[in-house]
């Protein structure tokens, strides 16, 4: 019998309480099935496997989503879960942006982007999806892409060197999250860029003068 051990903090446990009130408790249940814990474990085993591409803001997403489910499906709370309105506000949404542009090398975590704006990570995922239409996660993969397509454009970056300049830990994963959100692979996307981007000023001048002759 296989057996995949998970653990989830203390942080994100407090974080899908956050707005309850008063003392949340979750009590042991043996021989439990839960077709969305299953599908967020099978993920996680999933990520283990090809040995955790997606880096830790997945994970923390996951983690983060485990938490929920636990604390919104067998947590014992008396006080009504405290709902949300609207979204980040246009400075809030732009501060994650830039610290997202300036860390894109790096190892983001979902508590770095709720701190960045100031709120805990529950209260920033979901004000963050209401003002996106996104993940935390999705929005970070986004603009991964728009950097690497950027970089695709010049034929002097390796696509290996773009993939880790944009913060993919393999040119693999990469090269399959570029493929989900443009439709090609990086190698595609820059044969497409070159054929049909247009000539230099110097290349049409000679060919103008070419032909006159």
């Amino acid at each position: 019998m296989e057996h995949l051990i998970v653990s989830i903090s203390d942080a994100a446990l407090a974080a899908a309480c956050d707005g309850a009130g008063g003392s949340v408790e979750l009590h042991p249940r043996w021989k439990m099935t839960d077709a969305r814990l299953s599908s967020l474990l099978a993920a996680v085993n999933s990520e283990r496997v090809a040995g955790f591409p997606s880096g830790r803001l997945f994970l923390d997403s996951v983690e983060q989503a485990l938490a929920a489910a636990l604390v919104n499906g067998y947590a014992v709370r008396h006080p009504p879960v405290r709902t949300y309105r609207g979204g980040l506000s246009p400075a809030r949404l732009r501060r994650v942006t830039e610290l997202v542009h300036a860390k894109m090398e790096d190892v983001l975590r979902l508590s770095e982007l709720a701190q960045s704006v100031g709120l805990s990570t529950a209260h920033f995922s979901e004000m963050f999806r209401k003002s996106t239409g996104e993940t935390p996660h999705q929005f970070v993969l986004r603009l991964r892409v728009e950097r690497a397509e950027e970089m695709l454009r010049s034929a002097e970056s390796r696509v290996l060197d773009v993939a880790i300049a944009c913060g993919f830990k393999t040119q693999q994963h990469f090269a399959r999250v570029f493929r989900q959100l443009c439709g090609a692979t990086p190698t595609e996307y820059r044969r497409e860029f070159q054929r049909h981007v247009l000539p230099s000023a110097s290349e049409t001048y000679f060919q103008e003068h070419s032909q006159q002759v």
